[in-house]
C-alpha cells in the first residue's frame, strides 16, 4: 500500500504537479512517506528539499531552517512563492482556513493557491505543495488546480511489524507472558486493519497490560479500539455479538455452510487459492432467526458485526445519500476481516430510482458494484422479509455467494429451539424447580407448537414465565401450555404470504434446514411428485 503511494506521488511530482491533497489522520506518516520519495533520485530524479507548516511552527525545513512570520498561511505561502530551489512543501491542517460545506473559505489564501499553482506550473525548478489534513476540503475555486491523492491505511504487513516490535521489546518483561503463534500474531494483525499505526500500538498495549499474557484470547480489546472507529464515523452501529451459532436452534445446512468458511479470510485459504466469502443472503418466514444468525456468525468467527441502516444512507442533506453510502463502505473496509449485517433489505432496495430523482438508483448501482468488485474480507449478510420485491440485479451470481430460505421450523429445529429456550431459563433458580425438561415434556411442546416460529416459541416462553411470576412461584408446564394454545400463530394469520414465499424459493434458494431434519408436520401445500423434500421450499444441498 505504502509503495503504491510512494510510486502515485513520485509520478505526480515528475509531471510538476503543483498542488496535491492527502487526506490522513497520520500526517506524521504522510511526512515519511514524502519525503522518502522527495529524496530519492531514483524516483523523481531531481531531488527536493521538504519543508513543512503547521499553525502553530509556521514554515520550517527539515534541516531546521526557518521562515520567519510565516504562522500566518498566507505569508507562508508568499514565502513558498519566492523559493527559487526544488521543494515539496507540506502544509498540516490547512483545511479551516479553506472554507466547508456552504461556508466560504478565505479568499487571501485561496488566490495565493491560485497564483502558487500557476507559478510552479511554468517555473524552471520543481516545486509542490502537498495539504495533509484529516478531511477533504477543495474549495470550488480549487477544484481543478488540486489533484487528490489516496493515502490508504497501515497494510496488515505495518500493522505486523508494530506488533512483533512491541512483543520484542516486552519479551524480556516478567510481569507479560507472551503466548502467540505465527497464527495468532497473524490475526492479531488482521484484526487490527482498519486502525491507525497509533490507534494499533494502542490497542496492543491494552491487550498486553490486559491480565499479563497476550494470546488470541484478547483479541476483543482490538474490536473494542474498532468500536471506536466505527462510532466515530456514525452511519455504521457496532453490535454486541452474544449469541454463537449453537444457540440457535435448527438450520443446520446453513449453520453448517457458515461453519465451513470460518477463518476462510486468513493465509491458510489464500494458500488454497481461495477468496474471502462474499456473504450470504437469507430469506424466509419472519421471527425464523435471520437476524439472529447474523449475530452468531460475527460470534463464531470472532470478528466484529457492523449493521447498515439503509434509512440512514438516504437521511440528511439532499445530495448526500450517494457520500453516505461510500462512507459506510470504506468504514466497514477499514473494519475488515468483519460482518456486514443489512436487515430488511428490501426496505431500501426494493423500488429504487421511484421519485426521487435517481438517487435511489445511483446508491443501489454503488452497492452493487462493491458487492461484485470488493477485495477486502467483508462478509455480508443481507436477511429480507419480501425478497420477491428486490431488484433482481442483486439476486444474481456475483453478488452473493449463496441464497438460504429459512422456512417454519421442523419438529426436530421445534425440539432443538424448546431445548435451548428451555435451558435458559431454568438456570434461574426462581423460574426452574418445578419443571422438569425430560423427552415428554419436549415432545408435547413440540407437536404443541406445530406451525410456529422461533421467535412466537420464545415470546410463549415468556409470556409463561409471566404467568409464574404473577403468582411468585416457580415455572410449570401448564403454563407453557396454556401460553401456546392462546397464542395465533403466524402460520394462520399470513398463510398465503408464507405460501407465496414458500413458492418462489423453491427453485431459486437453498434450504436452510438440513435434510435429516425434514418432515411434513408444517401446514403448507405438498407437493405431489417432487416428494417430502420439497415441504419447507428451498432445493436440497449438502455441504
Amino acid at each position: 500500500m505504502a509503495e503504491s503511494f510512494r510510486t502515485t506521488l513520485a509520478q505526480l511530482l515528475k509531471a510538476r504537479f503543483p498542488i496535491m491533497a492527502v487526506e490522513s489522520h497520520e500526517e506524521l506518516r504522510v511526512l515519511f512517506e514524502v519525503r522518502a520519495v522527495a529524496g530519492d533520485a531514483g524516483l523523481v530524479r531531481t531531488p527536493r528539499r521538504v519543508w513543512t507548516w503547521s499553525l502553530t511552527d509556521g514554515l520550517r525545513r527539515d534541516d531546521g531552517e526557518e521562515q520567519a512570520r510565516t504562522k500566518d498561511p498566507a505569508d507562508a505561502l508568499d514565502a513558498l512563492l519566492r523559493m527559487q530551489e526544488p521543494i515539496v512543501a507540506v502544509f498540516r491542517d490547512l483545511h479551516p482556513v479553506l472554507g466547508a460545506t456552504g461556508q466560504p473559505g478565505d479568499p487571501a489564501v485561496i488566490r495565493r493557491m491560485r497564483d502558487l499553482a500557476t507559478a510552479f506550473r511554468a517555473g524552471a525548478v520543481p516545486r509542490s505543495l502537498v495539504l495533509v489534513s484529516p478531511v477533504n476540503r477543495v474549495p470550488v475555486e480549487l477544484e481543478k488546480d488540486v489533484t487528490v491523492v489516496d493515502f490508504p491505511l497501515p497494510s496488515e504487513t505495518d500493522i505486523r511489524g508494530v506488533l512483533d516490535g512491541m512483543l520484542r521489546a516486552n519479551a524480556a518483561s516478567p510481569r507479560l507472558r507472551i503466548d502467540l503463534d505465527d497464527s495468532g500474531r497473524e490475526r492479531f494483525a488482521k484484526a487490527a486493519l482498519g486502525l491507525t499505526l497509533h490507534e494499533a500500538e494502542n490497542a496492543f498495549a491494552r491487550a498486553m497490560v490486559n491480565d499479563g499474557v497476550i494470546s488470541v484470547a484478547d483479541l476483543p480489546v482490538i474490536l473494542e479500539e474498532k468500536r471506536q472507529t466505527v462510532r466515530k464515523a456514525g452511519l455504521l452501529e457496532f453490535i454486541e455479538t452474544g449469541p454463537r451459532l449453537s444457540d440457535i436452534g435448527g438450520l443446520e445446512n446453513l449453520k453448517r455452510w457458515l461453519g465451513r468458511r470460518e477463518g476462510a479470510w486468513l493465509a491458510d485459504a489464500a494458500d488454497y487459492g481461495l477468496p474471502a466469502p462474499r456473504g450470504v443472503l437469507i430469506t424466509g418466514v419472519p421471527g425464523c432467526g435471520k437476524s439472529l444468525t447474523a449475530k452468531a456468525v460475527a460470534a463464531a468467527w470472532g470478528i466484529p458485526l457492523l449493521r447498515l441502516d439503509i434509512g440512514r444512507v438516504f437521511a440528511g442533506l439532499v445530495g448526500s445519500s450517494e457520500h453516505n453510502m461510500r462512507s459506510a463502505i470504506r468504514t466497514a473496509e477499514a473494519v475488515a476481516p468483519c460482518v456486514l449485517w443489512i436487515d430488511e433489505i428490501e426496505k431500501g432496495f426494493a423500488a429504487t430510482g421511484a421519485g426521487d430523482s435517481g438517487t435511489s438508483s445511483r446508491v443501489f448501482g454503488s452497492f452493487l458494484t462493491w458487492l461484485q468488485e470488493k477485495s477486502r474480507p467483508v462478509f455480508v449478510i443481507a436477511t429480507a422479509n419480501e425478497i420477491e420485491s428486490l431488484p433482481p440485479e442483486l439476486l444474481r451470481k456475483g453478488r452473493f455467494d449463496e441464497v438460504f430460505f429459512v422456512d417454519l421450523p421442523t419438529r426436530a429445529e421445534r425440539g432443538s429451539i424448546w431445548q435451548v429456550h428451555l435451558a435458559r431459563w431454568m438456570r434461574n433458580p426462581r423460574v426452574g424447580g418445578a419443571l422438569t425438561v425430560d423427552a415428554a415434556v419436549l415432545a408435547e411442546l413440540t407437536s404443541l407448537s406445530e406451525g410456529y416460529s422461533g421467535a412466537e416459541i420464545e415470546h410463549a416462553l415468556v409470556a409463561a414465565v409471566y404467568d409464574a411470576f404473577a403468582e411468585r412461584r416457580p415455572l410449570r408446564q401448564d403454563d407453557v401450555v396454556r401460553a401456546l394454545v392462546n397464542m395465533v400463530p403466524l402460520s394462520r394469520t399470513q398463510a398465503e404470504r408464507i405460501a407465496a414465499v414458500r413458492a418462489w424459493a423453491d427453485a431459486r434458494a437453498v434450504a436452510a434446514t438440513a435434510a435429516e431434519d425434514w418432515d411434513l408436520d408444517v401446514p403448507q401445500p405438498r407437493p405431489e411428485a417432487d416428494g417430502p423434500h420439497r415441504s419447507h421450499g428451498g432445493r436440497p444441498v449438502e455441504f
